[in-house]
């Protein structure tokens, strides 16, 4: 496995021919037919004028190129706070591989990466962003800036897990407890991006989402990704044979065949998620799906639709 972030797989995400083949033609309102424009560094720093404002700040430039009006955003317009979370627990290291890397990573990894990926560009629309790291309690956490040097001091943090490969010892997730903590520390309203598989008690779903509306109720807005490897956690994916199975949290085990299981497995796992969803739509988080068999083109093409909805 890599000892460090992979910058030039990680940076291919600030492309611009990469990130137009993924959004949804028609979605971004820019000065051409592409729907990528509007993401670009340029019309970041921009907004279309409205009739009645002062015509001073109209970028006559950008006017005699579109034959649109734009005006420049003043710089509290132009930057955006943001709050990358990401559940460090036991269950997040599943699933156990021997070759670890970007192209086959675990839950935790990929969580890492697309974490890299999303400082990326909101450095390069100069957002100010900060980092969190939890498991039984906050484990790690910055204040939100948009320096070089900070921007360094999280790919340092992020690097360690990628060196660490694995937890240090079975750690149990308290999901709420450590959403509670964070949303206390955070003090201006931000843009607040979760990574979590959710694996904490089933039965605790109303203290999770109680944590989940506690960053509501300070006005953050708050988009949940769901990681989960599919093909192993939803769908059971395994040979017909005996497994032992082991709970990374807990360190209890089972021995048993997952073909006698798999049915109502998928039953109960599904109704999961969807309880999930709509907990999250009652709350108005936004609720994504990030399998880590599926790259991160899902998780950097939600923030960046998220982002154009805030501007």
């Amino acid at each position: 496995m890599s000892k460090s972030i992979d910058i030039e797989r990680v940076q291919q995400f600030n492309s611009l021919d990469f990130l137009a083949k993924q959004v949804v033609e028609g979605f971004i309102t820019g000065l051409h037919k592409s729907p990528f424009h509007g993401f670009s560094v340029e019309f970041a720093e921009h907004r279309l004028y409205n009739p009645g404002e002062a015509t001073r700040f109209i970028d006559w430039k950008l006017f005699a190129r579109t034959d649109k009006l734009f005006v420049k955003k003043f710089e509290e317009e132009t930057n955006l706070r943001c709050r990358i979370i990401i559940d460090n627990s036991s269950s997040m290291y599943f699933p156990v591989r021997k070759n670890l890397g970007f192209e086959s990573p675990n839950k935790i990894l990929f969580s890492v990466y697309s974490a890299a990926a999303l400082i990326h560009l909101m450095n390069k629309q100069r957002d100010a962003v900060g980092l969190s790291l939890f498991s039984e309690d906050i484990d790690f956490h910055t204040v939100e800036r948009s320096s070089t040097v900070h921007t360094k001091y999280l790919y340092n943090e992020l690097e360690k897990l990628l060196i660490s490969g694995k937890p240090p010892s079975s750690v149990e997730t308290d999901i709420s407890r450590s959403l509670h903590s964070i949303a206390e520390l955070i003090h201006k309203r931000s843009l607040v991006i979760i990574f979590s598989d959710m694996l904490d008690d089933f039965n605790n779903l109303d203290e999770v989402f109680g944590s989940l509306q506690h960053l509501r109720h300070y006005e953050h807005e708050v988009v949940l990704f769901h990681v989960t490897d599919k093909n192993l956690e939803e769908e059971l994916d395994l040979d017909n044979r005996p497994y032992r199975f082991t709970d990374m949290e807990t360190g209890e085990e089972i021995k048993l065949n997952p073909v006698e299981i798999k049915e109502r497995y998928i039953e109960q796992f599904a109704a999961l998620k969807k309880e999930l969803k709509e907990r999250c739509s009652m709350y108005r988080i936004d609720y994504v799906e990030a399998d880590i068999n599926k790259g991160f083109d899902n998780v950097l093409v939600s923030y960046l639709l998220k982002r154009k909805k805030l501007y």
